[in-house]
């Protein structure tokens, strides 16, 4: 157990500092962007920090401009920590990889190039029934490859295989599914993710700690961010944590509550298409006491 705790307060550690480095990164390269444009009277001027921000800016829910590079931060930092907390099996090192960075890459994609015009798994399976290719329904074909590929990394035979990667790629959506206020998704993580941590301490498992320390230590350095309002996961940074809390719940638990997992997975999921999660996240006095800690007040 001493070596777990060790492994997951390295990875937790990594994790923290290389996301925070990485949004400060590349906060302060958009705003320093040195892109230049002639005006039409031929005057030379400095554009691309403007531009680029605006690339990366959205409005939240009270409709102030956030930025999007939260999201992008949290995927090199849970990457790079990935790749360097010890303990991690090799095979797993690998699929965190695969699913982190994977799902957060076509995350960023949404992020950057999608519309609103078809919502949710059943609006944009529909627009693709159709003939029409939406980037939601690009990202919902690709996390799912991901999520099956780092599955198959750490599976044994294809029908585990086949419900990890179910697993993975659907936690990675729900993630998403409730980054739709200032902390929302990384307090979900954090209350899932800590009894994924604890399991695997209490098994003495350096690998499982670790994976499940990663991407704690990189959500919990955002959050303060996230919090206030600044900045938010969008979809690179909530696929992908939710990807790679996926995959540690595939990689600690045992087959009846990684089943359970994917069951609950299937069941939000399915009601999030008919029911508002903020509605009923409002509507409960504890979850709302919790959605609304550390911020600002409703509009």
């Amino acid at each position: 157990m001493a070596r777990a705790l060790l492994c997951a307060l390295a990875g937790a550690a990594l994790g923290a500092v290389a996301a925070r480095a990485a949004y400060s990164a590349f906060t302060s390269r958009v705003a320093e962007a040195p892109e230049k444009t002639a005006t039409p009277s031929g005057e030379v001027v400095a554009t691309g920090g403007l531009r680029a921000a605006a690339t990366w800016t959205r409005s939240n829910h009270r409709g102030e401009p956030i930025t999007l590079l939260e999201g992008p931060a949290f995927v090199a930092g849970a990457s790079a920590a990935a790749a360097l907390t010890p303990g991690l099996d090799p095979r797993v090192r690998l699929a965190a990889l695969l699913a982190g960075a994977g799902s957060g890459t076509l995350g960023a994609y949404d992020d950057l190039y999608g519309s609103t015009s078809s919502k949710g798994f059943k609006g944009h399976l529909s627009a693709l029934a159709k003939g029409e290719v939406t980037s939601g329904a690009v990202k919902i074909l690709g996390i799912g490859a991901t999520g099956l590929a780092a599955a198959a990394l750490v599976s044994r035979g294809p029908l585990d295989t086949l419900a990890n990667g179910a697993t993975i790629a659907g936690a990675a959506n729900l993630a998403n599914l409730f980054d739709l206020r200032p902390g929302r998704a990384i307090k979900v993580a954090l209350l899932t993710g800590g009894p994924l941590l604890a399991a695997s301490l209490l098994r003495g498992s350096p690998s499982g700690a670790a994976l499940a320390a990663v991407p704690l230590g990189a959500a919990a350095a955002l959050l303060p961010d996230d919090l206030g309002e600044r900045a938010m996961l969008g979809d690179a940074g909530a696929n992908a944590l939710g990807a790679l809390l996926g995959l540690a719940a595939v990689t600690t638990l045992g087959r009846p509550g990684r089943l359970a997992v994917l069951g609950t997975v299937a069941v939000l999921t399915a009601a999030s298409e008919k029911v508002s999660f903020t509605k009923v996240i409002a509507g409960n006095p504890v979850l709302h006491r919790i959605d609304m800690l550390g911020r600002r007040p409703a509009p």
